[in-house]
């Protein structure tokens, strides 16, 4: 029995194919199949059965694919153990990040830590909270940034910083006058969204202390882009609600239209998220690191109020 063999089993067990799986693992099929057979051969179980499309685990096969993970993980410690004892900061690391968080953060961070650490090759992709959670726990992801609390057992939290929720009124809206706003002057049913998927979406209506349904509506306009939300505001649709760092490049005209949240401001929680084996840890504490200090710069300390991106309903 090999790592390498498990590791082609754990590929095989994700993607349900053998030609696949040899893809992903950058290794022929035959190849793939082999190693897989030898190893079945050895216990002399199946771990998966061939005969269904696609491929299914065997039920003594799921308990291995469990443990192959564990073996695989503890085998990856191995190295990392040595690198952190050489205080070596390099190699592969991906990072997912929320759609809500990659236009504005990743501009801020991405130059001074590839300076900083050239030697990780940082790969970046953009997914959303449920997606990265899963991909966590896969193993396809090393840490993630993330809106939290999440209160996910095998996932560790690190805040990075409190972003305030502020308010986008266009002219003529009811709360024009107001220099700033409370959250009892907010109606869900006046407020643009983000389309279903976003956890901003959820924290806004957590805010609002309002169910997701909202059929009783005239009309209903949801988008995934702030921008949009920004534009159809403008266009008399409605308010709408922006992370604060999306209001930075906001032209002076538009920026007129801000209103900022009373003390205590409603804000989400921005964390580094990484699965408790703790793997590539140095790295994490690398990346938190820097975004903390350019961040630092960005938003001043402020008294705020966390809103949970979790749904209520």
């Amino acid at each position: 029995m090999t790592i390498t063999q498990l590791q082609y089993v754990l590929a095989v067990a994700e993607y349900q194919n053998f030609t696949l799986a040899a893809e992903k693992s950058f290794v022929t099929q035959p190849t793939l199949s082999m190693q897989v057979q030898k190893l079945e051969d050895e216990l002399d179980i199946l771990i998966f059965d061939r005969s269904k499309k696609p491929i299914s685990i065997t039920e003594v096969g799921k308990k291995i694919v469990a443990q192959a993970k564990n073996i695989v993980a503890e085998a990856d410690r191995i190295k990392d153990i040595v690198d952190q004892d050489k205080g070596f900061i390099g190699g592969d690391f991906t990072l997912g990040i929320i759609p809500t968080v990659m236009p504005t953060l990743l501009p801020m961070f991405l130059s001074t830590f590839i300076k900083k650490y050239p030697k990780v090759n940082l790969i970046i992709k953009e997914q959303a909270t449920d997606t990265l959670i899963k991909n966590i726990q896969d193993g396809h992801l090393d840490a993630a940034i993330a809106a939290t609390p999440l209160e996910v057992e095998f996932i560790k939290e690190k805040p990075l910083y409190y972003e305030p929720f502020v308010g986008y009124v266009p002219n003529n809206h009811r709360l024009t006058n107001l220099k700033e706003i409370s959250t009892s002057d907010l109606d869900i049913a006046d407020i643009l969204l983000l389309q279903d998927g976003h956890c901003f979406r959820d924290g806004v209506i957590n805010l609002c202390k309002s169910p997701k349904d909202r059929s009783d509506e005239h009309f209903k306009i949801e988008s995934g882009s702030f921008e949009t939300l920004v534009n159809l505001s403008n266009e008399g649709m409605g308010m709408t609600l922006l992370p604060f760092l999306n209001t930075l490049e906001l032209d002076k005209r538009k920026k007129e239209n801000l209103r900022h949240f009373k003390k205590p401001s409603p804000a989400r929680e921005i964390s580094l998220i990484y699965h408790k084996s703790e793997l590539k840890i140095q790295i994490t504490e690398a990346i938190k690191e820097v975004i903390s200090a350019v961040v630092r710069g960005a938003i001043a300390f402020q008294d705020v109020q966390i809103i949970s991106p979790l749904s209520k309903n």
